[in-house]
């Protein structure tokens, strides 16, 4: 089901949409410096060189084999703009038992650093602490979810509601939901046979940016954001991959990665050019950190869906192609660290040379 659009929706959900983008934004920012940021801390602080991300890795399709590193943060992060439905438990696990409480939060998360101060307000995004809370909750196997507060529905809060969130959607219903909504097939996953069966959910990897042979939090991610593309208000999905190096964030603008790039000296005296910077104020505004050959810095892919990978205009049932990408690359960026809140994205193209 596509995402309502401002002039279908009330007044009032107009203004909580607002205060979701405006929140998302501070999610973006804390999630990339955790995942991104602090990742590179970790392994300057271990005396280990920093396992940089091939551009070749960040095509549509590529397929990554490496192996995880501790010191790379990972995680699930799902952000919602509404509560969810009860209906949603069979498929996203959020109980009683995966409440964020203090004696659910002692037990599932090893050495808690919050627990002699644990309290329900820091639970809330406005509250100073929310952000310590939701780092430690990261630390948890499975997703954490944020979403509007079902208790206080007079007002529009956000909230970490739970933590420790299975994602218990089978690969092949998702596969099935979206190919029926592409128009590929009519009714079920095997109709035009056991082969093109197997191909759909393969696409459906391909389709959130992913490879089919990824490992189970990324397969986690993309199956929860099929499965909550089928309500009409905004789910937003992170993941973090140790094994990948990468920030993806899933949403209803699209596919978008973010990774850790070195930049060369030569290209920050270029860059410093074009945007009409002296080479250390560049440094200062845009390096995660300054080394002797250059920096390391923050890169930005988006991607955009083609024919192939949305609704066919005429709604009729189409033949699929495998060959076809479902993919293209859209916007290529160096981003600031969080840490420079005031300087702008500058155009970086180098995945393809």
């Amino acid at each position: 089901m596509p995402v309502l659009g401002r002039n279908l929706i009330a007044w009032d959900e107009r203004f909580r949409r607002c205060l979701y983008f405006l929140l998302r934004d501070e999610l973006d920012k804390t999630l990339l410096n955790h995942a991104m940021v602090e990742s590179y801390r970790a392994f300057v602080a271990h005396g280990k060189e920093y396992p940089f991300v091939e551009m070749r890795e960040l095509k549509p399709r590529a397929k990554i084999v490496s192996r995880e590193h501790p010191e790379q943060r990972h995680f699930i992060t799902i952000f919602h703009e509404d509560t969810l439905p009860a209906e949603c438990k069979n498929y996203i696990r959020f109980f009683d038992s995966n409440k964020v409480t203090k004696e659910n939060v002692s037990n599932l998360v090893a050495d808690f650093d919050l627990a002699a101060d644990f309290n329900q307000r820091m639970r809330y995004f406005e509250d100073r602490d929310f952000t310590g809370l939701l780092k430690n909750l990261l630390r948890s196997d499975y997703a954490v979810l944020l979403q509007r507060d079902p208790v206080s529905k007079a007002r529009n809060r956000y909230v970490i509601s739970h933590f420790h969130v299975r994602i218990d959607w089978p690969v092949a219903a998702a596969a099935e939901d979206l190919a029926r909504r592409l128009r590929y097939i009519s009714r079920d996953l095997y109709e035009k046979g056991e082969r093109a069966g197997e191909i759909f959910q393969q696409k459906l990897f391909e389709y959130y940016g992913l490879h089919h042979t990824v490992g189970g939090r990324r397969t986690a991610a993309a199956l929860a954001a099929q499965y909550l593309s089928r309500f009409d208000f905004i789910s937003t999905v992170y993941v973090a991959s140790s094994e990948a190096r990468t920030l993806v964030r899933i949403s209803e603008r699209g596919i978008a990665k973010y990774v850790l790039v070195r930049i060369s000296n030569q290209d920050i005296r270029e860059l410093s050019h074009c945007t009409r910077m002296k080479e250390k104020d560049f440094v200062s505004a845009y390096l995660v950190d300054r080394t002797p050959d250059g920096g390391v810095a923050i890169f930005l892919v988006t991607y955009q869906h083609n024919e192939h990978s949305l609704p066919p205009q005429d709604g009729k049932l189409r033949e699929l192609n495998p060959d076809f990408h479902w993919l293209n690359v859209n916007l290529q960026v160096l981003v600031p660290p969080p840490s420079n809140p005031y300087v702008r994205p500058i155009p970086y193209s180098i995945i393809y040379g």
